[in-house]
């Protein structure tokens, strides 16, 4: 097996893997010489949740993590119990790339990967599989949807697409997810507000 080597210029593969810019480095360093309260009662994590509150134009709580695996399987285990499903689709990053970690932060619940075109979830593959085996104690009970935008692919969601499926999943009863990893690149190729777009 070879060994990979990212060309910088063209290098989408994580913002983890790159060092920080100056700014951010002076930001954690003057953050540091500060005495302040944890469990996100510090002033940063207050003035995050306010710029995103207003960028999102609702109200929303800030949990800063890690890294973006960290995030999903933290945000999904706030959404499903063990015995549930989290729908999604087969190239998702949460069912390809990261390592049984969904499954381990919730206790369980099983991933099944749904098959759509070019990344995407298929609107009638999602409302067959948010209606299979409900109710029935043997089966993981359809929980949660998640919805990568832009997808692992780079293809990205329409609002209506997203809005079809977020209609099937309240309509199931059924939580939805995103994994924002590409947020901002799909909020420019849509020409949308983050509000529009969650």
């Amino acid at each position: 097996m070879g060994s990979y080597t990212p060309n910088p210029s063209r290098s989408f593969m994580s913002d983890n893997i790159a060092g920080a810019s100056p700014e951010i480095v002076q930001a954690i360093v003057a953050a540091a010489t500060e005495h302040v309260p944890p469990y996100g009662n510090d002033t940063i994590t207050k003035a995050a949740r306010q710029k995103l509150q207003e960028i999102l134009e609702r109200e929303v709580d800030v949990f800063p993590v890690s890294s973006g695996t960290a995030a999903n399987c933290i945000g999904l285990a706030s959404l499903v119990k063990p015995w549930g499903s989290i729908l999604c689709h087969p190239d998702s990053h949460i069912n390809n790339d990261e390592c049984g970690a969904p499954e381990a932060f919730t206790g369980g619940a099983k991933l099944v990967a749904l098959p759509g075109k070019d990344t995407k979830l298929d609107p009638d593959t999602l409302r067959a599989a948010v209606r299979r085996k409900v109710h029935d104690v043997h089966s993981v009970q359809p929980s949660v949807v998640s919805i990568s935008q832009a997808t692992e692919s780079g293809s990205v969601y329409t609002l209506d697409e997203l809005r079809e499926l977020c209609s099937i999943a309240k309509d199931a009863g059924v939580r939805v997810h995103m994994d924002g990893a590409r947020f901002a690149n799909a909020l420019v190729h849509l020409d949308a507000s983050p509000a529009e777009m969650t």
